[in-house]
C-alpha cells in the first residue's frame, strides 16, 4: 500500500536525521562524561540515561508541554516565526533525539573510557594539540563505539512508538511512522498489512544485531 511505503520512508528519514544529530550532540557529552571527575558527572549521566527507564509516554507528554503554545520552547519558536513543533516532522526529531540519547552517548562514552590515558600522553609528548589528538588518536581508537552508537541510535529511533505518537500524532505523510502504521492496521483488523510491516521490522532488528556482532571488533572472541 502507498501509505505503508510512505510510513517506511518517513521512518527512514526520521532515523537518519536523528542519528546524525545525536552523533553531533552526543560525542562531546560522551567525551566530557568519560574525562571529567566532577561530581556533576553522576547527575548528568543519570539525565542522559533517563529514557532507558522512563515510559516513552512520559517523555512525550513533557516534551509536548515544553514545545506547546504555552511552553518555553513553543513560545520561542513562535517568536521566531517557526510555528509550533508538535505534530510536525521536526517535532518528531526533537522527541527522537531525547528518547534515543542514551543509546548513542553510552557506547561512545564506553569507547572513550576504554582508550585510557597512555595514547593521549604519547600524543602530548609529540606536541599534538588537543584537537589534533582527538581527531587523529581518539576517534580512530573509538571507532567500534561509534559504530555501535550509530546502529543502536538508528534502530531505536525506527522502533519508537509512544514518544512519536504523543508528539506527532497520526498524520499521514507527516508524522505517521511505521510503528504507528502497524497500530493503525491492527486497529482496523487489517492483519495481512500489519504482518507485512511487522515482518519488515523483525528482519530489520535481526540485521541490526547481526551487524553489531559481525562488524564490531569488541564483540568478537579473541
Amino acid at each position: 500500500m502507498e501509505s505503508d511505503f510512505s510510513a517506511i520512508w518517513l521512518t527512514f528519514r526520521l532515523a537518519t536525521v536523528t542519528t546524525l544529530l545525536l552523533l553531533l550532540i552526543g560525542t562531546p557529552i560522551a567525551w566530557w562524561l568519560a574525562r571529567t571527575r566532577s561530581w556533576v558527572k553522576g547527575p548528568v549521566g543519570a539525565i542522559v540515561a533517563l529514557p532507558i527507564v522512563l515510559p516513552p509516554s512520559v517523555i512525550g507528554f513533557y516534551l509536548l508541554l515544553v514545545m506547546g503554545p504555552n511552553g518555553p520552547v513553543g513560545q520561542f519558536t513562535q517568536a521566531l516565526g517557526l510555528g509550533l513543533l508538535p505534530f510536525t516532522f521536526w517535532g518528531l526529531v526533537v522527541g527522537s533525539v531525547f528518547y534515543s540519547m542514551p543509546f548513542v552517548v553510552q557506547p561512545i562514552q564506553n569507547a572513550f573510557e576504554a582508550i585510557g590515558e597512555r595514547p593521549l600522553e604519547v600524543a602530548a609528548t609529540l606536541r599534538a594539540s588537543p584537537l589534533d589528538t582527538f581527531w587523529s588518536v581518539v576517534l580512530p581508537l573509538a571507532r567500534p563505539g561509534f559504530l555501535t552508537a550509530t546502529v543502536l541510535g538508528f534502530a531505536h529511533t525506527v522502533g519508537e512508538f509512544g514518544v512519536v505518537l504523543m508528539i506527532g500524532g497520526n498524520i499521514p505523510d507527516k508524522t505517521r511512522v511505521v510503528s504507528v502504521q502497524i497500530y493503525d492496521h491492527v486497529e482496523a483488523l487489517e492483519y495481512t498489512e500489519a504482518h507485512w510491516l511487522a515482518a519488515i521490522m523483525v528482519a530489520f532488528s535481526f540485521l541490526v544485531l547481526l551487524l553489531l556482532y559481525l562488524f564490531n571488533p569488541t564483540g568478537r572472541r579473541k
